[in-house]
């Protein structure tokens, strides 16, 4: 029986052909294994983000329940004909981990790998979609999530000779659960870097959660990438608050080269890479058309089924070219930068942009700021005065119609704010400060001021660096 459509890969995630071999996935074995179907091994699963598809979000959690019966029976029959249960899984630490290739496009040298889980060889939950669907259905989806992650770091640290780089994923459903013991003893003085991939998504659902992951992250010398850039407009507008040191480009972009969708998306990301360093990653690559593509889009790396399938370590361990041109050609890791200090006037008076104002000059500047927040934008707003803050409320609720995320910190009654903007509650102050933060893909600004009516200092800035750590400081607020 096909899987329920609640739990495909969405198509714009299919990296995996259908006619991946199995001796690419299954090399060095043993045991019996199950056959494998179209959809097989499309589904990309890989520590701390498994099964990045709909399906494992919290809404579709509880839209499993709602699966038919004869779906759930199949499960089940399957699942008991195996023995083994999400719970004998976790009991037995029962998941292996494959890598896939990453591959610098110049000179297509490999620079790292992406790890991938499965579990129990020859079981109904060897396949990641029917191993993390169980976990979901048993609400056990965090502790499969944290095994997944120390299994693969396990799996390379036991190497004789590690890869230099080895991409992991955040899922949104599980961010705001903290790192496990082992998985903090895995990472420290780790002999290669990890590459915490995450999509716009993550950030979207718990910005909070993400933040302090990506800032503990950083904190232990590994990097961050954000995933399917180009797939959701949101993914180009958390570009600049999120600054990651790898960029990869959705799949859909490679198929489409000339589409007037990839353009635009492919200049903006080229542009960070420009001013930040990242670097940019092409994924799904198939065939040598594929790879002229993803070189003309600006692609640094690429992965895909040109290079190879998942497999055991043993294939990807390093021959020294790695350290040459993978973990070397990142950008340092800069701890701290996910969390600054600090309120967004204080970031930017440190930075000499503070001057004085009236109320109707501040009030001009916002208006101007707020004509510009488009449909790709990242609204956020911070008040101290409730006053201030319900009149900031229409046009914060209006943005959300259209905009990619809105967010307010406040002192507000949360049924005081309208429907589409996240809100997080907080106490007045005696001296009143605000700030109107905008990030989208072409235009990034922020008005923040400080005092009463009568002695009022005001910031108007399109500082992308400043703006984005602005940014920061109100995202990391709201609820976890």
């Amino acid at each position: 029986m096909s899987a329920p459509k609640s739990l495909r890969q969405s198509s714009f995630r299919s990296r995996m052909s259908r006619t991946l071999a199995s001796r690419n996935v299954l090399r060095g074995r043993v045991g019996p294994v199950p056959s494998l179907g179209p959809e097989d091994d499309t589904v990309e699963v890989t520590p701390l983000g498994m099964l990045e598809t709909p399906a494992i979000t919290r809404a579709s959690v509880l839209q499993l329940a709602g699966l038919p019966s004869a779906v759930r029976g199949a499960a089940e029959t399957d699942t008991g004909r195996s023995g083994w249960t999400i719970e004998r899984v976790l009991a037995e630490r029962a998941v292996e981990p494959l890598f896939q290739p990453i591959v610098e496009l110049a000179r297509l040298r490999p620079v790292g790998v992406e790890a991938l889980a499965r579990g129990p060889v020859g079981s109904g939950l060897w396949r990641a979609r029917d191993l993390f669907a169980a976990a979901v259905a048993a609400g056990r989806l965090a502790e499969l999530d944290t095994l997944c992650a120390e299994r693969a770091l396990e799996t390379v640290r036991a190497a004789e000779a590690p890869p230099a780089l080895v991409f992991v994923n955040a899922e949104p459903a599980v961010v705001d659960h903290p790192l496990s013991p082992r998985l903090r003893e895995l990472m420290s003085d780790a002999p290669f870097r990890m590459v915490l991939e995450y999509t716009e998504r993550a950030l979207s659902a718990r910005p909070a959660a993400l933040l302090q992951l990506a800032a503990a992250v950083q904190a232990h010398g590994h990097c961050l990438a954000l995933d399917d850039v180009g797939a959701d407009p949101m993914s180009l507008a958390f570009l600049p608050l999120l600054e990651p040191e790898v960029v990869k480009l959705d799949l859909q972009l490679l198929r489409a080269p000339h589409a007037a969708r990839t353009v635009d998306v492919v200049a903006a990301v080229n542009a960070v890479a420009e001013r930040t360093g990242a670097l940019i990653v092409a994924e799904g690559i198939e065939t040598p058309d594929d790879l002229a593509n993803a070189r003309a889009l600006g692609a640094h790396w690429g992965q895909g089924l040109l290079f190879g399938g998942p497999a055991p370590l043993a294939g990807h361990e390093s021959t020294g070219a790695h350290e040459a041109c993978g973990a070397q050609a990142l950008r340092a890791s800069r701890p701290g930068v996910h969390l600054p200090a600090g309120t967004p006037f204080e970031a930017a008076a440190a930075r000499g942009k503070a001057r004085s104002a009236t109320p109707g000059l501040f009030g001009a500047h916002l208006e101007h700021v707020l004509r510009r927040a488009g449909h790709e934008a990242v609204v956020l707003a911070t008040c101290t005065d409730a006053f201030t803050a319900r009149s900031w409320l229409p046009s914060l609720t209006g943005l959300a119609a259209r905009a990619a995320f809105v967010g307010m910190v406040a002192p507000l009654h949360p049924a005081a704010v309208g429907p589409g903007v996240r809100f997080a509650q907080r106490a007045g102050a005696e001296v009143e400060e605000c700030a109107l933060v905008v990030v989208a893909p072409r235009y990034t600004a922020a008005v923040c001021g400080r005092g009463s009516h009568a002695a009022m200092e005001f910031a108007h800035t399109e500082d992308t660096a400043l703006v984005a750590e602005m940014a920061r400081i109100i995202l990391q607020q709201l609820p976890r």
